[in-house]
């Protein structure tokens, strides 16, 4: 049931770290595979295609920017053309440019947002648009599966351009599991924490450092069956979901939830005194329990 024997992948960014792993991985299940990088990441692009090929499988590298619709939509044709058809996009490339919103450029936000939430948008719209024609003629098999990460959730100080590049890609793959659940296409978002030439260079990367011995915690590799078994035939009936993957465990992300709330006892529109009588002892300090270094409402 996990088997993508005969079955088309495209991984964007998979010349290396998370992407070079998600890449073996369904080649592992039996997908052939598109291998997507930039042009300086060629060399790199084409040892994973070397590496799905000494496993057996098929590969291509096909080289261009992710975030660029001339370069998406060459992807997508090369792939057609090559294999005949696509079944499963991941959308992972991006990278990261941290600084705080004090002394952030329009260039340093625009950059980080462009290839992170437009690089999924034109992939994924190019997916979308195919399965929609396909479906008409038949069944369609079709999985998408984004990148965001937990930055989306806890908002860094330090990236104000990553998070929410982050926050609208699991806002845009929730809207497009709704919108193409009757074609039978599923998409879901992965959050991982790994090592990747992302974690580098930021201030906890030694967090990130492999063990010298026993079970490498943040090893890539760790989020690439993820990724498989949300390709797969088995997860037919998981879409709309997000996930953090990393080391042995998987959490279910939940949507935010409209659970706290308070009615004018008044009645009619709110006075600023009586939201103040209200909602200043929510938002007292003894009554926000500390999880993980984070605030969170009391229960």
């Amino acid at each position: 049931m996990g088997d993508l024997t005969g079955k088309v992948a495209i991984v964007t960014g998979s010349g290396a770290g998370l992407g070079r792993e998600e890449a073996l991985q369904l080649a592992r299940q039996g997908a052939r595979v598109v291998v997507n990088d930039i042009p300086a990441a060629r060399e790199r692009a084409e040892e994973v295609v070397s590496a799905i090929k000494s496993l057996g499988g098929e590969a291509i590298a096909v080289l261009g920017d992710c975030a660029d619709s001339a370069d998406a939509g060459k992807l997508f044709k090369t792939a057609l053309e090559t294999f005949g058809d696509v079944n499963v996009m991941v959308n992972n490339a991006g990278f990261t440019r941290d600084k705080t919103l004090y002394g952030m450029s329009d260039e340093e936000f625009d950059s980080v947002v462009r290839v992170h939430l437009r690089g999924h948008f034109v992939n994924m719209r190019n997916a979308a648009q195919y399965w929609r024609e396909k479906a008409k003629s038949g069944p369609v098999y079709g999985r998408l599966i984004s990148t965001s990460s937990e930055a989306m959730l806890f908002a860094a100080p330090g990236q104000p351009n990553y998070a929410p590049a982050k926050a609208g890609i699991v806002a845009l793959t929730i809207g497009a599991a709704t919108l193409m659940q009757k074609l039978g296409v599923t998409c879901n978002v992965i959050l991982p924490r790994a090592r990747t030439a992302m974690t580098e260079n930021m201030p906890h990367a030694h967090l990130f450092a492999a063990p010298k011995e026993g079970f490498d915690v943040f090893s890539p590799a760790n989020v690439a069956p993820m990724v498989g078994y949300l390709a797969s035939p088995r997860a037919a009936h998981i879409s709309g979901e997000v996930f953090v993957v990393w080391g042995a465990r998987v959490t279910i992300v939940q949507r935010p939830r409209l659970d706290v709330f308070y009615d004018n006892p008044q009645g009619g529109k709110w006075s600023t005194d009586g939201l103040h009588d209200t909602l200043a002892a929510y938002f007292t300090a003894e009554h926000r329990p500390v999880v993980d270094g984070y605030a969170v409402p009391p229960q």
